[in-house]
């Protein structure tokens, strides 16, 4: 039987107007040490985006959102960022930004499938 290990996990947030302090969960990154994974999971909802900014530019979203993936799997696709650990890149990616694209505070958990709880996280608070 497969036990129980620790993970950390973090909902990104559009917010376009950040001195508003609204958002939108658009995506989920999961960290877990022991079962060596780091990845994230998006969607995002054009007509909701649009209605809570119409000026939103949903290309330079999908550009910005794009590279918490190549963050994620590390390498020379990556940029500089790449090239850190994967608890460095996690790090990175969840570390407190006042841009239109951001993360939550970083929550533990324990799984026993990382695959399968980003996609049970990314049901409960992302998808509606």
């Amino acid at each position: 039987m497969q036990g129980n290990h620790l993970f950390e996990y973090a909902v990104i947030r559009v917010v376009p107007h950040v001195e508003r302090e609204e958002f939108l969960n658009v995506g989920i990154v999961l960290y877990c040490k022991p079962q060596n994974f780091l990845k994230t999971r998006f969607a995002l909802d054009e007509k909701r985006l649009l209605a809570l900014c119409e000026k939103l530019d949903l290309q330079e979203l999908r550009q910005h959102i794009t590279s918490f993936e190549r963050i994620c799997a590390g390498g020379k696709d990556a940029g500089p960022i790449g090239k850190l650990s994967m608890p460095e890149r996690f790090r990175w990616l969840t570390a407190t930004r006042s841009t239109m694209l951001q993360t939550s505070k970083v929550h533990p958990g324990l799984c026993t499938d990382a695959e399968e709880m980003l996609g049970r996280l990314f049901e409960q608070l992302v998808q509606r």
